[in-house]
Parts: C-alpha cells; sequence; structure tokens
C-alpha cells in the first residue's frame, strides 16, 4: 500500500489542502518542469531528472517516491533509495551512491534510506513543503526499520566565502548560528544533524564539489 497523506498547509494563516503520496507516471512531465524552476544554471543540466530516471524511481523503489501537491497543483518530490552504509566509511560521491539518479543499485535489504533529490517549487516554499515531505519519508525509514536516513547536502552559499574560511569552519559557523545557509540550514530544521564532509560529492561550483552528510537516525533503533 502507497503512501498518502492528506494534510493542510497555511497560506497567511488561511488553511490550503496538501496531500503528500508517492508520484506515478502521471507526474513525470511536471516534475521534470519542478526541477528545472528548483535548480536554474549554473547547476548542471544533465543532473535534472529525465523521463527514465522517474521510470526507475517508480519501478525499483516507489515506496522511496514521493510528491507534495497544494491545491491540486504537484509542488514538489523527494527521492529515496535504500542503501548499505557504514558510519566509519562515508566518503562517496552523488553519482556512485544513486547510480547517477537512476537507482538501479537500490537494495531492498539496505540499512539506510539515501536521499537522491528534493525539490520545491519556489513560489512555494513559504508552505514547508520539504519539511513535510522529509517527515513523511522519516515514518518510512520508521515503517522498514532502517537505521537511519541519510542524504549529501549542497553548500551553495560557500562559493561566497571560500577564499575567506574553509569548508569545514563555514559548516562550524552554520551550526553555530553565524551563517546561514539555504540547504544545510533547511536540513537543520529538518531534525538531521552533519555526519561527514566529503570532497567531490557533486559538480556544483556554488559548493566547490563539497557536500555534508546529513543524517536523520531512526530513535526506535
Amino acid at each position: 500500500m502507497g503512501y498518502h497523506n492528506e494534510i493542510y498547509v497555511f497560506d497567511n494563516g488561511k488553511p490550503i489542502p496538501a496531500v503528500i503520496r508517492n508520484y506515478n507516471h502521471n507526474d513525470f512531465d511536471e516534475l521534470i518542469k519542478i526541477q528545472a524552476e528548483c535548480f536554474p544554471p549554473p547547476f548542471p543540466a544533465d543532473l535534472l531528472w529525465n523521463e527514465e530516471q522517474l521510470n526507475s524511481h517508480v519501478s525499483l523503489f516507489p515506496d522511496g517516491a514521493i510528491c507534495v501537491e497544494v491545491d491540486g497543483e504537484l509542488a514538489g518530490s523527494l527521492t529515496g533509495l535504500c542503501v548499505q552504509f557504514d558510519p566509519a566509511q562515508p566518503s562517496h560521491t552523488w553519482e556512485e551512491i544513486t547510480d547517477s539518479g537512476y537507482i538501479r543499485n537500490h537494495d531492498p535489504l539496505g540499512n539506510t534510506m539515501y536521499i537522491v533529490d528534493i525539490s520545491v517549487r519556489p513560489r512555494f516554499r513559504k508552505f514547508g513543503l520539504g519539511k513535510l515531505m522529509m517527515q513523511s519519508m522519516y515514518q518510512v525509514v520508521v515503517e522498514k526499520k532502517l537505521d537511519r536516513l541519510l542524504g549529501g547536502g549542497r553548500m551553495p552559499g560557500y562559493h561566497k566565502v571560500a577564499p575567506q574560511m574553509t569548508i569545514e569552519e563555514y559548516l562550524n559557523k552554520i551550526i553555530g548560528g553565524e551563517v546561514k545557509d539555504p540547504v544545510i540550514s533547511f536540513l537543520l530544521k529538518c531534525g538531521r544533524k552533519p555526519l561527514a564532509i566529503v570532497e567531490n560529492y557533486l559538480d556544483d561550483a556554488e559548493s566547490h564539489n563539497y557536500a555534508t552528510l546529513m543524517e536523520w537516525k531512526n530513535p526506535f533503533k
């Protein structure tokens, strides 16, 4: 049985009906449009979803493919796969661990839900949809008795300060509240904690190709 959660989000205090559910083939065209809105240049266009990848998501691991509608309009998505992860050996690239977004390496016996991507249309970001989708995936982690939810967080603000500080200093300033980063600060608000910084995680000029692995541990394990 798939995931389906009917909720309300609020626009200046006005409740608006929304639903978080598994995405399917009928959503593909809109999901591709959402990616283009969320990741404009200089983000590499070849890293945006294509139909083959989306078909792989819903075929290999539909439980890890969720989206959110607001008043009937598709507003965002979150995609994950299961992998076997050892915290003592955290280094990897996004391409390696997600099969370049095709998730053909999905391991039904894996111990970790790995987040491939999260996208929310800019005009819907005031509703907190990213956090709601993340919490929905936490529920899947608990239901499947996995150890954790994990994913690499971009640090798109780093390029602005890279001449003045190391990536470790940048992360520490985010955690200390001295700096706000669009991705890492969001993930902290979602309840995730830094596990490790990885180099050459993604072709990402804004982050100088770094990412921080952000973990949510299953509290029932």
